[in-house]
């Protein structure tokens, strides 16, 4: 039996339905099915995502069949139409639209009014009585086609209609007249004969034909591609191409076009919210090209119209149960849905939405939970301008997608991405965005632009990826030539800083002050569902009791990982530090000829030999004192600092786990790197220069991430590890006794086998029975360690014999296992990932079929020692919902991440833990 391509909607009657998104693509499912509703929808039919991977499966040449399907849907669109394509006294026009399973709005391409050409546009205008309204179809048909289909540079088409324009004083497209719009399609044909050499088609069937294929093509165009690799969507789903026959929305006044949601996409309040052009098609308002009207002004111009679209509208909502993207046109009086779709949203809306749509009754909190991509909470926390800040408002637009960011004015895609490449945050600034930059916006801290509406490609992309957005500005006027705008008198260059207030509209010049969010009762109600699924535990990594105070309002449940090493470079304690590293080698060096010297004067036996090992003895111990000095100072310091450090933490964390890691980074990052350095530090340390530079010269390692860091310190230095272990006992002692619930584990990081471990852990628990024996108390503790090393994952069974808990330091055990060093993966993992030779970047994303082997294995063997062990996560993979997901299924007790990813973990263990791998990140 032949492979099915075509589906066909007509006359109240589908082949599809809602639930055929994989194989009808979105657009077309939403089509199919308020066809089955008995909405007004415009006859036409799907091709279907497998055909488009057939297509390219076929060296991009149609699979067998599928081009008499579509002429056998062609025939019967014609007769559920009345019309005829190619006929020049009855003529159908049609629309080719793409339409993958997830929204990717202006990222492939549409082509309207096909079908005209110089015979069809004289029917179009006897049947219409409209000779204006024809002429406006054709020379869009001529332009969208040439630059979709024939590759002309669509820039040529927009210089002629501008030139024009100016030439007769008007401002809009509507104002040109019949004859003005006739010279122009004249003028379109010309700039395609003069780029390809050839007569532009007027075949219809070679148009509909070559227009597929473009449509086709576009799924693997640049834009696309990029969208994809941005928002994680597979590349093998392909994308539907709807043929769809044309209604008009520029048949005059009692036509028009819109696109509406059916409820705020930025916000989530409950209200409809869309744009609407009279006298346009569809891309007018899509593209940004005219400053729309919000639909609430329909209700006066069209009433009729709007009482039946908000019917339609709370219809469809009620039915997919979720917020509805919908695209209409109204011609001569008639009201047509062109598309119904779940509608892309902000982090926040999604979560009032979601929370709303629970009190309505119309979903349930299970729902609720798993409707929210977790990933978008990211955006609940974005920063906000300082309402007490006094501002230099430029203008106010339309608040686009809300959150306030800086940043330094440029105007060209290309500009924003070199700027994130040098680190300087940007906003992008232009008329209006199209598809073409994507890889700008992507780059860019926000978006501004003087013309769109709420609806524009502007809008609706930034909203998706959480970027704040102005549009609508209409009083910035861009001057392009000069790297320029001006708001009256006032004009900002390229380079000038900018800050954009996505959530107000408003324009301000310079770097406003931003502050955190407050988050409301739709967050709090929303997480309170979450935490009752999860199993999952969420801890934070925190190393001031600030961090730890911010990750205890997000709900963190503890801290998986404290990094010492992060207090020492804080005020004059680095001197400290520096103090007890360079000491502590000089301090070693000479303690082992000590020690080598006393068993030689214990073998002399000449009273002359005794002497001189005597002698010697006196020099070395005269030698010692200096760096002695210099070591057991710089610890003795830093352990009341340390101690300090910790209490502070603990209170902030009192009646939850605290996860401290004793010192892990190389020494030669906390050292002086020039001699002048060198010599500020010995005038401080009271000690001699040279020797202070030998001695950090002597520290210098090739590979300084495999070498002398991490256990290993503590091994050969073990007075390191002591005084840390007595700073985080005392510590627990002291706020125990004011009242405080303490509960430490010491995780010792870098081993690699169990013997370091073995060592450390005696360390840390001698010190803790000497602690508890002078204050009279004890604490509950734990020691465990960080599997970081695939060798430490390959004999866990071993670790776990010493370690009471483990925690995957998945940073390191991906740079371990891949070979990868993370300073230095910039220089290609970009393009890795353009190329996709690897899916994901591993240090954002885990490598579950890599890495993730480890991670199991290690979980796995050492809860075969020892069946109780605590197992979690401290890399920044703790707070990436896929990551999440994983560790979820491994079996892991807690991940940990940075505070402000707590409320994203939290959710995604949730998603995780109700059985869904992959959440509605894409509305489809």
């Amino acid at each position: 039996m032949a492979t099915k391509y075509v589906y066909l909607f007509a006359n109240g009657e589908s082949d599809g339905n809602g639930g055929m998104k994989d194989l009808l693509g979105g657009k077309g499912a939403g089509l199919a099915e308020m066809t089955n509703a008995g909405l007004p929808v415009p006859p036409g039919f799907t091709i279907t995502t497998e055909a488009c991977n057939s297509y390219y499966g076929a060296g991009e040449k149609f699979p067998d069949g599928m081009w008499n399907q579509v002429l056998a849907a062609l025939k019967k669109v014609e007769g559920a139409t009345g019309k005829e394509f190619g006929n020049p006294s009855n003529p159908l026009l049609v629309s080719v639209r793409s339409g993958a399973k997830f929204s990717m709005p202006g990222m492939m391409d549409t082509i309207l009014n096909l079908g005209l050409n110089d015979e069809t546009l004289r029917g179009l205008a006897e049947l219409t009585s409209n000779q204006r309204f024809a002429l406006d179809a054709y020379r869009r048909f001529i332009q969208m086609f040439s630059k979709i289909v024939l590759g002309v540079d669509g820039e040529l088409f927009e210089q002629a209609l501008a030139k024009m324009k100016r030439s007769l004083r008007v401002k809009l497209d509507t104002d040109l007249k019949t004859e003005n719009l006739s010279a122009l399609c004249r003028e379109f044909k010309k700039i395609v004969r003069s780029e390809t050499g050839s007569d532009f088609p007027s075949d219809p069937y070679l148009q509909l034909e070559e227009s597929i294929k473009a449509v086709f093509r576009s799924w693997n165009g640049d834009r696309a591609i990029a969208y994809r690799r941005r928002e994680r969507i597979p590349d093998d789903l392909g994308t539907g191409v709807n043929i769809v026959t044309m209604v008009f929305g520029n048949m005059g006044e009692d036509s028009g076009t819109g696109v509406a949601f059916t409820r705020n996409p930025a916000t989530g309040d409950p209200e409809l919210f869309g744009d609407y052009l009279v006298n346009a098609q569809g891309e007018d308002v899509v593209a940004g090209i005219r400053t729309p009207k919000h639909i609430d002004e329909l209700k006066d111009y069209m009433p009729e119209i709007y009482r039946q679209f908000v019917e339609v509208a709370r219809k469809l909502e009620r039915h997919y149960r979720d917020m509805q993207d919908l695209e209409f046109t109204v011609e001569r009086g008639k009201l047509w849905m062109l598309q119904t779709r779940n509608g892309k949203r902000t982090g926040p809306a999604a979560v009032r939405i979601a929370v709303d749509m629970v009190q309505e009754g119309i979903i349930d909190e299970t729902t609720a939970v798993m409707r929210v991509p977790a990933g978008d909470l990211d955006q609940l926390l974005h920063k906000m301008v300082d309402p007490k800040a006094a501002l230099t408002v430029l203008t106010r637009g339309i608040n686009a997608s809300p959150g306030a960011a800086a940043g330094r004015v440029v105007f060209t895609p290309k500009d924003a991405e070199q700027l994130k490449e040098k680190g300087v945050p940007a906003v992008l600034v232009r008329r209006e965005t199209s598809p073409e930059d994507v890889r700008g916006m992507d780059a860019a801290q926000a978006i501004l632009t003087s013309t769109g509406g709420p609806t524009s490609h502007a809008a609706v992309v930034a909203r998706g990826w959480g970027k704040p957005c102005v549009v609508g500005a209409g009083d910035v006027a861009i001057d392009y030539a000069k790297n320029e705008f001006s708001v009256g008198k006032i004009k900002v260059r390229k380079g000038d800083w900018v800050t954009v207030d996505g959530t107000s509209g408003q324009v301000i010049l310079g770097q406003a002050p931003l502050i955190d969010p407050e988050l409301g009762d739709h967050f709090r109600r929303l997480m309170e569902w979450a935490d009752k699924a999860r199993g999952l535990k969420v801890r934070t990594n925190a190393d001031t009791p600030a961090d730890a105070a911010i990750a205890r309002k997000y709900g963190a449940q503890g801290i998986g990982l404290c990094r010492t090493e992060h207090m020492f470079f804080a005020g004059e304690r680095i001197d400290y530090v520096r103090q007890m590293i360079l000491g502590s080698l000089e301090y070693k060096r000479l303690e082992r000829e000590l020690g080598a010297l006393e068993a030689e004067i214990g073998k002399a036996t000449s009273p002359k030999k005794r002497k001189e090992l005597a002698d010697a003895r006196r020099k070395l111990e005269k030698a010692i004192a200096e760096p002695r000095r210099l070591y057991l100072g710089g610890l003795k310091e830093l352990l009341k600092l340390q101690r300090k450090d910790f209490e502070g933490i603990f209170k902030a964390m009192s009646g939850l786990p605290v996860t401290v890691r004793t010192l892990d980074p190389p020494l030669h990052e906390f050292l002086p790197h020039t001699e002048e350095e060198t010599r500020k530090l010995a005038r401080k340390l009271k000690t001699n220069a040279k020797g202070l530079w030998d001695r950090v010269q002597a520290l210098h390692e090739a590979n300084p991430m495999l070498g002398h860091r991490g256990c290993r310190l503590g091994v050969v230095f073990p007075e390191i590890t002591e005084m840390q272990a007595r700073a985080i006992f005392e510590a627990a002692v002291s706020v125990q006794k004011k009242g405080g619930e303490v509960f430490p584990e010491v995780m010792i990081p870098l081993v690699g086998d169990v013997n370091e471990l073995r060592l450390q852990a005696e360390v840390v628990r001698r010190v803790a029975a000497e602690v508890f024996e002078k204050a009279g108390r004890k604490v509950a503790y734990l020691v465990g360690t960080m599997i970081e090393l695939p060798r430490a994952a390959l004999t866990a069974d071993r670790i776990a014999e010493v370690a009471e808990f483990f925690s995957f330091g998945t940073n390191d055990l991906t740079q371990t296992t891949f070979g990868i060093s993370r300073d230095d993966s910039g220089k290609f993992l970009p393009f890795y990932i353009e190329n996709r030779i690897l899916a994901e970047d591993p240090f954002q994303v885990l490598d579950q079929e890599g890495v993730g082997q480890l991670v199991q294995m290690g979980t796995d063997r050492g809860r075969k020692t020892r069946p109780d062990l605590k197992v979690g996560i401290c890399g920044e993979h703790g707070g990436e919902p896929s990551s999440v997901h994983f560790c979820h299924r491994v079996g892991m007790n807690y991940v940990s991440c940075s505070p402000y990813r707590v409320p994203i973990a939290r959710l995604a263990a949730a998603q995780a833990a109700l059985g869904s791998e992959e959440t509605i990140s894409r509305t489809a």
